[in-house]
């Protein structure tokens, strides 16, 4: 969570609680519990280990850099557009409202006003991410063996929005807001290729792996899976544009889609 080109990028909670912050350049929060788990139920308790998850880690860490004698430079957190409202017609820049309208958009929130500090002695960044494509797990991780089986397809009805980021540019916009000392406020961390269908998705995904995409996931199936109100990440999602961190001067590795997917796949 914390970043220092000397000592080194990783602070435990347990050291923040006990010691405070350690003299850095930055501060990063990454952490969350992972809501979409296929194994684990969308219940009350989960609910909590969602919220407790992201709400607890940042204050901890808000309060630590609110105290520090010598505050870093930049505080950066990562959320989501899950605080945007799912449509197919609306466009979300970072000036759109939202964060208001269902447990997800209230939870990010709520998550970034735990992350504010009082004062400007900190420059403050809020990174709205969208899918990551990246190796080794998350959404890529789940969806590779249905598709490189010949079954993969997209979720119920495929016309739904697809806000997606290559890892090596949620980690690129992450260095930008670090290292440029104007950016601050909020930033879209989804790809310039903001038209992206979930059906489009799942068919450069078969393009990629040299297999067929045509078998949909029915919503239902995807309903009992993951339960009604969770499902709506999925079935449902949001046109995210990323005007602010493209006018910050970020310059994007992974813009289009399909050579995203090589990169992950390779």
């Amino acid at each position: 969570m914390g970043w220092h080109q000397r000592t080194g990028p990783h602070v435990e909670t347990d050291e923040l609680a006990t010691s405070g912050l350690p003299n850095c350049d930055a501060a990063v929060n990454l952490a969350g519990e992972n809501i979409l788990n296929p194994l684990r139920r969308w219940n009350e308790a989960f609910q909590k280990e969602v919220l407790s998850s992201r709400l607890e880690t940042t204050q901890l860490l808000a309060r630590a850099i609110a105290k520090a004698p010598q505050p870093p430079q930049a505080w950066v957190l990562v959320t989501g557009v899950a605080y945007y409202q799912p449509s197919l017609t609306a466009e979300y820049d970072e000036d759109s409202p939202g964060g208001d309208f269902d447990f997800f958009s209230n939870l990010v929130t709520k998550w970034e006003a735990a992350a504010r500090l009082p004062g400007d002695s900190t420059r403050q960044v809020v990174v709205r991410s969208g899918v990551v494509l990246g190796r080794g797990g998350g959404a890529i991780g789940h969806m590779l063996l249905p598709f490189r089986l010949g079954l993969g397809g997209p979720i119920g009805s495929g016309q739904q929005f697809f806000p997606w980021i290559h890892i090596g540019d949620l980690a690129g916009i992450l260095a930008h807001a670090i290292e440029a000392s104007h950016v601050q406020g909020i930033l879209n961390g989804v790809a310039p290729a903001h038209n992206t269908t979930n059906a489009e998705f799942a068919q450069a995904l078969g393009t990629a792996l040299g297999r067929p995409a045509f078998i949909p996931v029915p919503s239902t199936i995807v309903q009992a899976v993951f339960g009604r109100e969770r499902a709506i990440m999925l079935l449902e999602g949001q046109k995210v544009i990323p005007r602010r961190t493209l006018a910050t001067g970020y310059q994007y590795s992974f813009p289009e889609l399909g050579a995203a997917l090589k990169e992950v796949i390779a």
